[in-house]
């Protein structure tokens, strides 16, 4: 599978201080040095880390095809249409969400987000959408007439970090899984990989390239392995937990890290 590493949440800690550091810019090569083969960013409304210069300067100065994941804001459509990175994710998006909560709602959307495909794919950029993975989604997309979809993993990766960590003894419990039985958490792992599998072999069967993202990590990508390899998945994107790792091993170590483990 491709490996896209996501960088926003260096541009989290950046923005915390606003002192211009670290700088993204530095962060290109030692993504590409440590396998990574392409670059993700989310450009939100509120610019809460990636700016409109980063997009720029990414564009402009990464080896690694870029993949900008963004909203249909117009003003948003417009900055992508002018820069034209590799690929552009539409994803759905809350101005007060901590990260993006699932996928994109195509039935009620399915005009708004088809005038935006139009004009991305008129700039000569791919298009993706970040989908759950459900038939109704992979059906849609195909009407859509776009070139990915992402499936959401985080129905995954939630029950996946319920079952496998201390997160259910935390204060960060998830709070739908609270009280479960373990083997009922196992029968739910159990359906969201069937979710995942199902939907990008229909996915496949229809044409789509797929990719999968959003929570995943150094613990649960090897499950999704095994589901990406029954199911032809072409890429993985990751962000926060690679970026969590270099705090200790460096970014060119840890990208290498999940480079190594996913396969």
């Amino acid at each position: 599978m491709i490996l896209g590493v996501n960088i926003d949440h260096i541009a989290v800690l950046r923005e915390a201080r606003k002192s211009g550091l670290p700088n993204l810019i530095d962060a290109l090569s030692l993504v590409e040095r440590g396998g990574g083969e392409q670059i993700t960013i989310h450009l939100r409304e509120d610019r809460r880390h990636i700016i409109d210069s980063d997009l720029e300067d990414i564009v402009k100065f990464s080896v690694l095809p870029v993949n900008l994941e963004l909203s249909i804001n117009n003003e948003i459509i417009d900055l992508a249409s002018k820069i034209r990175p590799h690929r552009a994710t539409i994803v759905p998006e809350k101005r007060n969400e901590v990260t993006t909560e699932g996928g994109l709602n195509l039935k009620d959307n399915f005009w708004a987000i088809k005038s935006k495909i139009d004009i991305l794919k008129a700039n000569d950029i791919e298009v993706s959408l970040f989908i759950d993975p459900n038939v109704e989604s992979i059906n849609l997309s195909r009407a859509l007439n776009v070139d990915w979809v992402e499936l959401h993993t985080g129905t995954f990766s939630n029950i996946f970090a319920m079952l496998n960590s201390n997160l259910s003894r935390t204060a960060y419990y998830i709070k739908d899984l609270e009280n479960l039985s373990r083997k009922e958490l196992e029968q739910k792992l159990d359906r969201a990989s069937m979710d995942l599998e199902e939907s990008a072999i229909l996915g496949n069967s229809l044409e789509l390239k797929v990719a999968g993202g959003h929570g995943l990590n150094y613990q649960n990508i090897k499950l999704f392995n095994k589901i990406a390899k029954n199911s032809h998945i072409r890429e993985v994107n990751i962000g926060q937990s690679i970026v969590a790792r270099s705090i200790f091993v460096g970014l060119e170590n840890a990208v290498r890290e999940m480079r190594n483990l996913v396969i």
